[in-house]
Protein backbone atom coordinates (compact mmCIF):
# COMPACT_ATOMS: atom_id res chain seq x y z
CA UNK A 1 0.00 0.00 0.00
CA UNK A 2 1.56 3.27 -1.07
CA UNK A 3 -0.38 5.56 1.24
CA UNK A 4 -0.72 5.59 4.99
CA UNK A 5 -4.33 6.76 4.55
CA UNK A 6 -7.17 5.18 2.56
CA UNK A 7 -9.53 8.02 1.68
CA UNK A 8 -13.27 7.76 1.34
CA UNK A 9 -16.09 10.24 1.01
CA UNK A 10 -17.18 10.17 4.67
CA UNK A 11 -14.27 8.44 6.41
CA UNK A 12 -10.59 7.76 6.06
CA UNK A 13 -8.69 4.72 7.26
CA UNK A 14 -5.31 5.73 8.66
CA UNK A 15 -2.62 3.42 9.94
CA UNK A 16 -2.89 2.49 13.61
CA UNK A 17 -0.12 4.16 15.61
CA UNK A 18 1.29 3.66 19.10
CA UNK A 19 -0.23 7.05 19.97
CA UNK A 20 -3.66 5.38 19.53
CA UNK A 21 -3.05 3.00 22.43
CA UNK A 22 -5.23 4.74 25.02
CA UNK A 23 -8.07 5.36 22.58
CA UNK A 24 -8.15 1.81 21.24
CA UNK A 25 -7.68 0.36 24.74
CA UNK A 26 -10.78 2.26 25.89
CA UNK A 27 -12.77 1.10 22.87
CA UNK A 28 -11.69 -2.51 23.38
CA UNK A 29 -12.85 -2.44 27.01
CA UNK A 30 -16.25 -0.87 26.33
CA UNK A 31 -19.46 -2.91 26.20
CA UNK A 32 -19.58 -2.50 22.39
CA UNK A 33 -16.47 -4.69 22.10
CA UNK A 34 -17.88 -7.65 23.98
CA UNK A 35 -17.68 -9.89 20.90
CA UNK A 36 -14.02 -9.11 20.15
CA UNK A 37 -11.15 -11.06 21.62
CA UNK A 38 -10.16 -9.87 25.06
CA UNK A 39 -8.03 -6.75 24.69
CA UNK A 40 -4.80 -5.73 26.37
CA UNK A 41 -4.64 -5.57 30.17
CA UNK A 42 -3.40 -1.95 30.20
CA UNK A 43 -2.72 1.02 27.94
CA UNK A 44 0.99 0.19 28.15
CA UNK A 45 0.36 -3.38 26.98
CA UNK A 46 -1.87 -2.03 24.19
CA UNK A 47 0.96 0.32 23.08
CA UNK A 48 3.43 -2.58 23.02
CA UNK A 49 0.96 -4.68 21.06
CA UNK A 50 0.53 -1.91 18.46
CA UNK A 51 4.30 -1.47 18.16
CA UNK A 52 4.75 -5.21 17.63
CA UNK A 53 2.34 -5.60 14.72
CA UNK A 54 4.01 -7.11 11.66
CA UNK A 55 4.21 -5.09 8.46
CA UNK A 56 1.99 -7.67 6.73
CA UNK A 57 -0.96 -6.62 8.92
CA UNK A 58 -3.02 -3.66 7.82
CA UNK A 59 -4.37 -2.10 11.04
CA UNK A 60 -6.39 1.08 10.75
CA UNK A 61 -8.17 3.72 12.77
CA UNK A 62 -11.44 4.81 11.15
CA UNK A 63 -11.64 8.61 11.15
CA UNK A 64 -14.36 10.99 10.10
CA UNK A 65 -13.27 13.52 7.49
CA UNK A 66 -12.86 15.99 10.37
CA UNK A 67 -10.09 13.76 11.72
CA UNK A 68 -12.16 12.48 14.66
CA UNK A 69 -11.38 8.81 15.31
CA UNK A 70 -14.51 6.67 15.57
CA UNK A 71 -13.39 3.07 15.15
CA UNK A 72 -10.87 0.54 14.02
CA UNK A 73 -10.54 -2.16 11.39
CA UNK A 74 -7.84 -4.54 10.14
CA UNK A 75 -6.89 -6.79 7.27
CA UNK A 76 -4.99 -9.73 8.77
CA UNK A 77 -3.40 -13.00 7.77
CA UNK A 78 -2.76 -11.79 4.23
CA UNK A 79 -1.44 -14.76 2.25
CA UNK A 80 -0.19 -13.49 -1.10
CA UNK A 81 0.71 -16.99 -2.33
CA UNK A 82 -2.92 -18.10 -2.01
CA UNK A 83 -4.31 -14.56 -2.31
CA UNK A 84 -6.58 -14.44 0.70
CA UNK A 85 -6.86 -12.45 3.92
CA UNK A 86 -9.03 -11.88 6.95
CA UNK A 87 -10.91 -8.69 7.78
CA UNK A 88 -11.11 -8.30 11.53
CA UNK A 89 -10.88 -6.19 14.66
CA UNK A 90 -13.83 -4.20 13.33
CA UNK A 91 -15.31 -1.91 15.94
CA UNK A 92 -17.09 1.41 15.82
CA UNK A 93 -15.92 2.72 19.18
CA UNK A 94 -17.61 6.15 19.07
CA UNK A 95 -21.12 5.27 17.98
CA UNK A 96 -22.52 8.73 18.77
CA UNK A 97 -20.04 10.48 16.45
CA UNK A 98 -20.79 7.96 13.69
CA UNK A 99 -24.58 8.31 13.94
CA UNK A 100 -26.23 9.19 10.63
CA UNK A 101 -23.03 8.64 8.62
CA UNK A 102 -22.32 5.44 6.65
CA UNK A 103 -19.12 4.92 8.63
CA UNK A 104 -19.19 1.14 8.92
CA UNK A 105 -20.12 0.58 5.28
CA UNK A 106 -17.52 2.94 3.87
CA UNK A 107 -14.80 1.66 6.21
CA UNK A 108 -15.45 -1.90 5.02
CA UNK A 109 -15.56 -0.71 1.40
CA UNK A 110 -12.13 0.91 1.77
CA UNK A 111 -10.77 -2.27 3.36
CA UNK A 112 -12.22 -4.43 0.57
CA UNK A 113 -10.74 -2.07 -2.05
CA UNK A 114 -7.36 -2.61 -0.40
CA UNK A 115 -7.87 -6.38 -0.33
CA UNK A 116 -9.35 -6.97 -3.77
CA UNK A 117 -8.16 -4.05 -5.90
CA UNK A 118 -4.77 -3.08 -4.43
CA UNK A 119 -3.52 -6.43 -3.13
CA UNK A 120 -5.30 -8.60 -5.71
CA UNK A 121 -6.79 -11.01 -3.19
CA UNK A 122 -9.43 -13.42 -4.47
CA UNK A 123 -10.99 -14.17 -1.09
CA UNK A 124 -11.49 -12.74 2.38
CA UNK A 125 -12.88 -14.74 5.26
CA UNK A 126 -13.15 -14.69 9.00
CA UNK A 127 -15.13 -15.78 11.99
CA UNK A 128 -17.88 -14.00 13.87
CA UNK A 129 -19.26 -15.08 17.22
CA UNK A 130 -22.51 -16.94 16.52
CA UNK A 131 -24.20 -14.97 19.30
CA UNK A 132 -23.24 -11.69 17.58
CA UNK A 133 -26.45 -11.87 15.58
CA UNK A 134 -26.34 -8.32 14.21
CA UNK A 135 -22.82 -8.72 12.79
CA UNK A 136 -23.62 -12.10 11.25
CA UNK A 137 -26.77 -10.64 9.67
CA UNK A 138 -24.92 -7.52 8.43
CA UNK A 139 -22.03 -9.50 6.94
CA UNK A 140 -24.45 -11.83 5.13
CA UNK A 141 -26.39 -8.86 3.78
CA UNK A 142 -23.08 -7.43 2.58
CA UNK A 143 -22.55 -10.59 0.51
CA UNK A 144 -20.53 -12.89 2.76
CA UNK A 145 -21.51 -16.54 2.66
CA UNK A 146 -21.64 -18.80 5.68
CA UNK A 147 -19.04 -21.49 5.10
CA UNK A 148 -19.14 -23.32 8.38
CA UNK A 149 -19.56 -23.35 12.11
CA UNK A 150 -16.76 -23.84 14.62
CA UNK A 151 -18.32 -25.38 17.70
CA UNK A 152 -17.37 -23.96 21.13
CA UNK A 153 -14.68 -21.92 19.41
CA UNK A 154 -14.90 -18.68 21.43
CA UNK A 155 -14.95 -18.17 25.18
CA UNK A 156 -16.71 -15.05 26.47
CA UNK A 157 -17.02 -14.47 30.19
CA UNK A 158 -16.36 -18.15 30.87
CA UNK A 159 -18.99 -19.41 28.43
CA UNK A 160 -18.10 -21.10 25.15
CA UNK A 161 -19.86 -20.06 21.95
CA UNK A 162 -19.82 -21.25 18.39
CA UNK A 163 -18.19 -19.13 15.69
CA UNK A 164 -19.57 -18.69 12.20
CA UNK A 165 -17.02 -18.85 9.38
CA UNK A 166 -17.93 -16.32 6.69
CA UNK A 167 -16.24 -15.85 3.32
CA UNK A 168 -16.42 -13.49 0.37
CA UNK A 169 -14.94 -14.09 -3.08
CA UNK A 170 -13.81 -11.27 -5.34
CA UNK A 171 -16.57 -11.89 -7.90
CA UNK A 172 -19.21 -11.86 -5.13
CA UNK A 173 -17.71 -8.61 -3.86
CA UNK A 174 -18.03 -7.00 -7.30
CA UNK A 175 -21.53 -8.37 -8.06
CA UNK A 176 -23.21 -8.18 -4.64
CA UNK A 177 -21.20 -6.37 -1.97
CA UNK A 178 -19.92 -3.34 -3.87
CA UNK A 179 -23.34 -2.37 -5.35
CA UNK A 180 -24.97 -2.71 -1.90
CA UNK A 181 -22.22 -0.66 -0.27
CA UNK A 182 -22.48 2.04 -2.93
CA UNK A 183 -26.27 2.19 -2.49
CA UNK A 184 -25.92 2.61 1.28
CA UNK A 185 -23.27 5.29 0.84
CA UNK A 186 -25.58 7.14 -1.62
CA UNK A 187 -28.29 7.16 1.06
CA UNK A 188 -25.75 8.71 3.45
CA UNK A 189 -25.30 11.67 1.09
CA UNK A 190 -28.88 12.82 1.66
Amino acid sequence: MSSEVLQGEFVNLRRLQVADAELTYNWRHAQRAKYLNLGAASVEVQAKWIASRPAAEHNFVVELKTGRPVGMLSLLEVDMANRHGEPGRFLIGDEDAAKGIPVAVEAMKLLYELAFDDLGLVRVSGIVAANNHLMVKWQKYMGMKEEGRLRNHLCQDGTFYDAILLGLLVDEYRKITLPRMNALIRVGRR
